[in-house]
C-alpha cells in the first residue's frame, strides 16, 4: 500500500512537504523545519515533514556497524517539536528502495496538494539515488510545486551533520555531540538481570539491553541522566566490557544516584552529559570500587 496514503493524519488542503531522513533530528533539522512551518503558514498550508523507516542505510547496507541517532517514534515525536503540523514515515524495504525517481515523485504528488517541497542540497532519491534537487526542480517546474533547498547550519565553522554526530559520539565527546543536537544523546532500554557484582562493590547498577541497531557512544564511564517510571536519577554509568573481571559482552552498567529499588523488565531513557574517563582494567575490586565512588563524586558535580 502507498506509505503516505497509509497515513491517518495526513492533511487536507495545501501542503508544504519537507523530505529527509532526519535522523537525530539536530539542529540543522530543527531550523529547516521552522523554516517549512514559517512558509507554510505565510501560505496557510500545512507544514509537513516525511522522513523513513527503517533507515535507508539498514536496508541497503544490512551489515554495516549500527548508526542510527534516533528510532522512528523518537523522529516523529521530535519532528513535531520542531514545528512540524503532521509527520509521514515511508515503510523503507526493498520494493520501495527500487522505485524511480519519478514514481518516487508521483507517490509523494499522489497524496495531496503538494505546493512546496524543502530539501537538504545533498538530497537524493529514487532507485540507486538517481534523483536529485535538480531532478526535483525539473518535475517542480512541469507540476507546479515549488522546491527550495535549505542551506545546511554551521557550528563551530563546520556544517551541522548527523555524520558529524555519529563521529563526536564513536570519539566519545557527548557533550559537542548534544551541542549539535540541541539535547543530550538518548537511549532506551529495558533493565535486564547482570553478574550483580555492582553489589558486592557497593555501587548495585542496572543493566539496559540496547537496541541493536543504536549508535553507542565510546566506551568509557559517564555521568548521565536516567529516566523511568519512578522519576529521574543522576546516574554514574559504565559502557563497555568490564576488563577487571575478564572482559565480554559490551553492556550499559548504571549505579543510579539517591535510588534504591527493583526496576527488573521497566524501560529507562538514558542522557549522555558527560564522558568521565576511560574503562580501565583494575588489580582488585577494591580498588575498583574506589573508583566509582571518585566517579560519583565527578558525577554529582557534571550534573549540577
Amino acid at each position: 500500500m502507498d506509505a503516505l496514503r497509509d497515513f491517518v493524519g495526513w492533511p487536507r488542503g495545501p501542503i508544504h512537504l519537507a523530505i529527509g531522513v532526519f535522523d537525530g533530528v539536530h539542529l540543522g533539522h530543527r531550523a529547516l523545519i521552522a523554516s517549512l512551518a514559517s512558509g507554510a503558514r505565510r501560505e496557510h498550508a500545512a507544514a509537513v515533514a516525511a522522513t523513513f523507516d527503517p533507515l535507508p542505510i539498514q536496508v541497503l547496507a544490512p551489515g554495516a556497524p549500527a548508526s542510527a541517532l534516533s528510532d522512528v517514534s523518537d523522529r516523529v515525536r521530535l519532528l513535531r517539536e520542531a514545528d512540524a503540523d503532521a509527520v509521514v514515515v515511508f515503510r523503507f524495504d526493498d520494493s520501495f528502495a527500487k522505485l524511480s525517481a519519478d514514481a518516487f515523485i508521483d507517490r509523494v504528488r499522489a497524496a495531496g496538494d503538494v505546493r512546496r517541497i524543502v530539501v537538504g542540497p545533498d538530497f537524493h532519491f529514487g532507485h540507486r539515488a538517481e534523483g536529485d534537487v535538480e531532478k526535483l526542480r525539473a518535475r517542480g517546474k512541469k507540476d507546479g510545486f515549488e522546491v527550495e533547498v535549505f542551506e545546511p547550519i554551521t557550528i563551530d565553522g563546520a556544517v551541522i551533520s548527523s555524520t558529524r554526530i555519529r563521529n563526536l559520539l564513536l570519539a566519545g565527546d557527548v557533550e559537542s555531540a548534544g551541542r549539535l543536537l540541541g539535547r543530550p544523546y538518548r537511549l532506551r532500554g529495558r533493565v535486564v538481570h547482570g553478574a550483580k557484582r555492582g553489589r558486592s562493590l557497593g555501587f548495585p547498577t542496572i543493566n539496559l539491553a540496547l537496541p541493536r541497531e543504536r549508535l553507542l557512544p565510546r566506551d568509557g564511564i559517564y555521568a548521565m541522566w536516567a529516566e523511568m517510571g519512578e522519576g529521574r536519577f543522576k546516574a554514574a554509568a559504565s559502557l563497555g566490557v568490564r576488563p577487571t573481571f575478564g572482559g565480554g559482552e559490551r553492556v550499559l552498567e548504571a549505579f543510579l544516584l539517591d535510588f534504591s529499588g527493583d526496576v527488573y523488565g521497566e524501560e529507562v531513557e538514558v542522557a549522555f552529559v558527560k564522558r568521565l574517563r576511560d574503562e580501565l582494567a583494575f588489580a582488585s575490586a577494591a580498588e575498583l570500587s574506589a573508583q566509582i565512588a571518585r566517579d560519583v563524586k565527578e558525577t554529582k558535580r557534571a550534573l549540577k
